[in-house]
């Protein structure tokens, strides 16, 4: 068995029996297929919903997809370049071809770039933005009518670069403040119609997106995805009369919080 099925496997495993709640619910991650938003697709699909793996590199959604399906569980995957509303909107259309409904939104696809302000190009710029800020607005835009049918819920994966800022990363610290203040603002605008909106401030993880670029960090100061995802879960199975607006998810040996 291949590591990333024994991931997939202990991820399920921990999960615990079907969760009532979330069971036959249409989920829909973006950036799932690989770091939190595959940890997400494993937690949730284990307690029973249908997920939507969106990626932009669609091979490596279906690898995730596969394996879950592998398990008996109903996940399906497909393109979705977040940033690009043609892109969005397709996807949208697949997760209504395939579940008929969505009952959540996870907007968890995010990039970055690490370089003094002066190094830093349009172009980077843009991707960034694109991908982090633009792509929960217009993936929340999109989703919007479907979410009021289902009294649905929208996750916004930021960051602690959402709360406070180091060097050299100011397109991230940007694009993360922005999507803070968007998920605020759609907390406000939609819960009069019965959406539910959280934002997820989530420490360091163990993800590529941070040890590829990292490579020296120390690892033993990070949380496990999988760990954040079931936070994620419980944030979903709150009662229909709760909403929890903003949640911070730190790893024990965080060292820049009190």
């Amino acid at each position: 068995m291949s590591n990333a099925n024994e991931a997939a496997r202990s991820a399920i495993a921990a999960s615990g029996p079907f969760s009532a709640a979330l069971a036959g619910k249409s989920i829909f991650v973006t950036g799932g297929a690989s770091g939190l938003g595959a940890a997400l697709c494993r937690e949730l699909s284990s307690c029973g919903a249908q997920v939507m793996v969106g990626d932009l590199r669609p091979d490596r959604a279906e690898g995730v997809a596969k394996s879950l399906r592998g398990y008996g569980f109903e996940v399906h995957s497909t393109a979705c370049d977040v940033g690009n509303p043609e892109s969005a909107e397709r996807a949208i259309a697949a997760t209504l071809e395939a579940f008929g409904k969505i009952d959540v939104l996870i907007n968890n696809a995010g990039t970055d770039v690490t370089c003094p302000l002066e190094e830093l190009d349009y172009e980077a710029w843009d991707r960034v933005m694109h991908t982090n800020l633009y792509g929960p607005y217009i993936m929340s835009r999109l989703a919007l009518p479907h979410l009021r049918k289902t009294r649905g819920q929208i996750v916004n994966i930021a960051s602690t670069a959402a709360k406070r800022a180091w060097p050299n990363a100011s397109a991230y610290h940007a694009s993360k403040w922005g999507l803070l203040g968007l998920s605020h603002a759609l907390h406000a605008e939609l819960r009069p119609q019965k959406i539910k909106v959280t934002a997820i401030i989530a420490g360091g993880m163990r993800t590529p997106f941070l040890l590829d670029r990292f490579p020296d960090i120390d690892v033993s100061t990070l949380q496990d995805p999988a760990s954040v995802a079931s936070t994620i879960r419980s944030v979903l199975l709150l009662p229909e009369e709760t909403v929890i607006p903003e949640i911070m998810i730190l790893p024990m040996k965080e060292t820049s919080w009190p």
